[in-house]
């Protein structure tokens, strides 16, 4: 039987177009769809539990993988198979996981399990782009309790021009790189990095990636429709009270307001907090906590977020007493580690982050390979959140989504202004060692200040803040919120980080929780984040105003020097065997790359001090060495022979030359050690290539004056006639004694 499948497409506006297909595949799932552009496909499932989860939270998982065998390629390992996900696979789902989640209903337990496969890969096509909307697109097919569809976006500037989905060859070319997630109505994600663009433009980037979101959202319903829209499933929702509730509310509203007026610590305001919750508590009984006593603590938690956005809103007080534009204490302070290549650190209120650098060579970076991508990182960075920096114990269980994403917004805030024609490859490690609230920009900062204690030359500090939001749509009424604390980015509305120089930003990551969000609020707040990250720019220069002039004594410095691709063979040697004495000798690390337009080979020398370096320089100098036909050179005596001296070029140690016994002196020689001895040093004409002998010739007589009366020895002659009549002679001789 062949299946009946269902299908619309959405034209990109410049020739390509992005197709949504359902009923050939995975048909046991809730929802399926194939999205394709170009070669790529994809697919998604969507499957949820009718069974609600014993959780006060939606267990959502999304699982995005890229499939070797999508772009023809085998999985390295020794397995050979698709194990744990990359990085970059980690950072798709979570792009995806942000705009999902706030659409499903708060009540709504069951387990949802989101999976998205790169089945076919495209080099022009960007996989990651098309992530959210196929996911969306599954969910239209399912009966989830699902508000609207929504999608996902990149949207890059290649001259001046807006581009959709660009290519990565677009994507290289292009001032702007960002990913945003909206429904048809509103904007609800903004991730992405930026050559110091304008706030202005970054809001223009969004309307115009929004607009594009729009019509693949159409394309969504009308495939569910086409399809056949299915009921919403029934579902048992949480338990309400809504006597209880106003109960709790004004039991607690007051106390929690006054409490959030005074302003205090986190340990201090959350112990109040916490005595306030078990003063309501205390006025049930056993039997009526055991029947109601979770609605009790949801209740308290509606009065305390409340009473807090209130106290904002009407006073413009916070939690720790600031008024709503203000930034807390920092303190900084560099060169902390004593044996780091540069380190830093960095504090904001309870925020408290330590930043190491590590300088090596290409040898160092980090491998991407990824079947959408396979390339280097010659600078990233990687952030670490142990749970002592919030006062709590729990298990390690290796590097989290979490910190995977919050180290990339690090590392894309940074990455911009680090030059070119930096030599080394740079690795940056952030420990957060206190945290309350925007960690990941206070890993900027000290990543800042590290890089410029390391000597890294970074064209521009950056600085970062993250902001948060609280709005009432009733009144009309909206607070910008600066340097948000780890309380203030749950009751919020909207939480972005924006990280920047003075001339203007270089990433962001903003997710918007509240529907319809003006763009005038939008451009507001990010005004008021440009004074805040202006103001802690400032405190960064304050501590260190300019890059180190150059590494740290015990760090390494990098040496580049270009050799002719034909000597590359012979600085290696056989089975590496020069290079790896040569790094043995002069404790250096060497690597040899090939470039790929030139083929020249690029030699990077790292090493402590300058006398390794030296001495490699000293041997490539050597290998290079070209003596001039007619030219003079200054050499030095290294072996005696009994026909000549072996002599090496004084500037180029290694390269030797046999200096024969003609051509010591005018006068006949010999003996060696009468005219010259072991280490002396002397001139040399250089007369080339030798026909007779096929060998390079040099001469030291050739430079000093002839004798008064010196004759040149005739040459001598060449009996060549004899040799030939007595071949001739007994050419015959054989055949002779055959005929015997």
């Amino acid at each position: 039987m062949i299946p009946k499948t269902f299908s619309e497409v959405i034209d990109l506006g410049d020739g390509r177009e992005i197709s949504i297909e359902t009923g050939k595949l995975a048909k046991q799932a809730h929802g399926s769809v194939v999205v394709q552009s170009g070669k790529c496909m994809m697919l998604c499932t969507v499957v949820s539990n009718y069974k609600q989860s014993p959780v006060d939270f939606l267990p959502l998982t999304v699982d995005y993988r890229e499939k070797f065998a999508a772009a023809g390629r085998y999985p390295g390992g020794f397995f050979k198979r698709e194990a744990r996900p990359s990085d970059g696979e980690v950072l798709t789902m979570r792009l995806v996981d942000r705009v999902l989640r706030p659409l499903f209903p708060k009540d709504y337990h069951s387990e949802v399990q989101v999976m998205i496969q790169l089945m076919s890969h495209d080099e022009n096509v960007m996989p990651d782009a098309m992530a959210g909307l196929a996911a969306s697109a599954a969910i239209q097919l399912s009966d989830f309790p699902f508000e609207c569809a929504i999608s996902e976006a990149r949207v890059g500037r290649v001259n001046g021009e807006f581009v959709i989905n660009p290519t990565r060859a677009q994507l290289a070319e292009s001032d702007i790189d960002m990913m945003i997630g909206a429904s048809a109505d509103s904007v609800m994600m903004v991730e992405g990095e930026m050559d110091e663009i304008s706030e202005e433009e970054m809001a223009d980037a969004i309307k115009f990636a929004h607009e594009a979101i729009k019509v693949q959202c159409a394309a969504q319903v009308r495939l569910a429709e086409a399809f056949g829209k299915k009921e919403v499933r029934e579902y048992e929702g949480e338990r309400e009270d809504a006597d209880l509730e106003k109960k709790v509310y004004d039991m607690a509203y007051d106390k929690v307001y006054a409490i959030a007026k005074a302003g205090s610590s986190k340990k201090e305001r959350g112990m109040a907090f916490s005595e306030i919750k078990e003063e309501i508590k205390a006025t049930f009984s056993e039997e009526e906590l055991e029947d109601f006593g979770d609605l009790v603590s949801k209740y308290y938690a509606k009065a305390e977020k409340a009473a807090i956005r209130n106290l904002t809103l009407d006073e413009g007080l916070r939690l720790d007493g600031r008024k709503t534009d203000e930034i807390r204490p920092i303190w900084c302070e560099v060169d902390y580690l004593p044996s780091t290549h540069g380190s830093s650190v960095f504090t904001r209120g309870e925020t408290q982050a330590l930043a190491t650098v590590t300088l090596g060579t290409s040898r160092d970076a980090n491998k991407i390979d990824m079947p959408s991508f396979e390339g280097e990182e010659n600078f990233y960075l990687h952030y670490n959140f142990p749970p002592f920096c919030t006062g709590e114990a729990r298990p390690l269980r290796g590097t989290s989504r979490r910190e995977v994403g919050h180290g990339n917004l690090a590392q894309r805030g940074l990455k911009g202004m680090i030059p070119e024609d930096c030599p080394y490859t740079v690795r940056v490690v952030s420990e957060v060692l206190e945290s309350n609230g925007s960690s990941s920009m206070a890993t900027v900062c000290a990543g800042t200040m590290a890089l410029m204690d390391a000597g890294v030359q970074m064209i521009r500090p950056v600085s970062g803040i993250a902001m948060g939001l609280i709005s009432d749509p009733e009144s009309g009424k909206y607070a910008v919120l600066s340097d948000i604390l780890g309380d203030e980015d749950h009751l919020g509305d909207m939480d972005f980080k924006v990280t920047g120089t003075a001339e203007g930003i270089t990433a962001c990551q903003m997710d918007i929780k509240v529907k319809g969000l003006s763009y005038e609020i939008l451009v507001n707040a990010l005004q008021q984040a440009r004074d805040g990250r202006l103001h802690i720019l400032s405190k960064l220069t304050d501590t260190i105003a300019e890059p180190a002039e150059s590494v740290k004594e015990h760090a390494p410095t990098m040496v580049t020097r270009r050799i002719p691709n034909e000597f590359i063979g012979a600085l290696i040697g056989p089975g590496g065997k020069v290079i790896q004495e040569m790094q043995k000798e002069t404790e250096t690390t060497i690597v040899i790359n090939e470039d790929p337009v030139t083929e020249e080979g690029i030699v990077e020398i790292l090493g402590v001090g300058s006398t390794g370096i030296d001495a490699v320089m000293a041997k490539i100098d050597s290998l290079l060495f070209k003596p001039e036909v007619g030219s003079v050179y200054e050499v030095k005596v290294i072996k005696m022979l009994d026909f000549g001296a072996v002599v090496e070029y004084m500037e180029a140690p290694g390269n030797e030359v046999l200096l024969h016994v003609s051509e010591l002196a005018w006068e006949r020689t010999e003996n060696v050690s009468d005219v010259v001895n072991m280490g002396d040093v002397f001139d040399v004409k250089y007369f080339g290539v030798d026909k007779r002998t096929r060998k390079e010739k040099v001469s030291r007589k050739a430079i000093l004056p002839k004798p008064e009366g010196f004759v040149e020895r005739p040459p001598r002659e060449r009996n060549d006639r004899g040799r030939d009549n007595r071949n001739r002679d007994n050419r015959n001789r054989g055949n002779n004694r055959n005929r015997d």
